[in-house]
């Protein structure tokens, strides 16, 4: 009989699941498995992490959900790294996302990965860690999914009183000029973030 390595699957779909985490219910689905076995499997997880040293993960529990999460001990580390001021450029994905948010805030990660057509959990955790995208409260409804919003940096960082300053949108709607446009924009944005 082949023996199931539960504690590394379970790392996987953490991993995976990112920020929105998995409740016990999702765990116990997932793997087909009972309660308890769910629960000792979380806690065999988050023992092996907290007691290996030469890891930076754990397993934390917030509302619910269970989350892989950064040692407290590295903490100075990842402050030092957020509050540098990054030479990296962001990316087009980040790009696109940040435009959509900036003009149709606020909105849920579920709308913006909606017109984007792909998944948006990364490119969101880029903006946020670099301030120019924040939580802005949560939308009503089942789930009360988080809406975003830029921030005062984001408009520090393009030299904008407001987002009312964004440049207006195009009424028609033709494919070629709005990809052309978008192509400037993300161009044009591009250049600020190198500078």
């Amino acid at each position: 009989m082949e023996i199931v390595n539960w504690k590394g699957i379970l790392e996987s779909l953490l991993f995976a699941a990112g920020d929105e985490g998995l409740s016990i219910k999702q765990i116990v689905h997932v793997l087909e498995i009972d309660n308890l076995m769910a629960q000792e499997i979380v806690e065999g997880l988050t023992d092996d992490l907290n007691s290996d040293s030469n890891r930076g993960i754990t397993v934390v529990n917030l509302a619910g959900t269970y989350q892989l999460a950064t040692k407290k001990e590295n903490s100075a580390y990842l402050k030092k790294l957020v509050e540098s001021p990054s030479t990296t450029t962001l990316s087009q994905a980040a790009l696109e996302t940040l435009a959509i948010i900036a003009y149709k805030q606020p909105i849920t990660r579920a709308e913006i990965e909606e017109i984007r057509g792909v998944k948006t959990e990364r490119p969101l955790q880029t903006l946020v860690g670099k301030a120019l995208v924040k939580e802005v409260g949560r939308a009503e409804g089942t789930g009360r999914a988080i809406l975003y919003g830029t921030t005062k940096e984001f408009l520090d960082y393009f030299g904008l009183r407001s987002i009312e300053e964004l440049p207006p949108l195009p009424e028609r709607v033709d494919e070629d000029q709005v990809q052309e446009e978008a192509d400037l924009f993300f161009e044009k944005f591009q250049e600020t973030m190198d500078t």
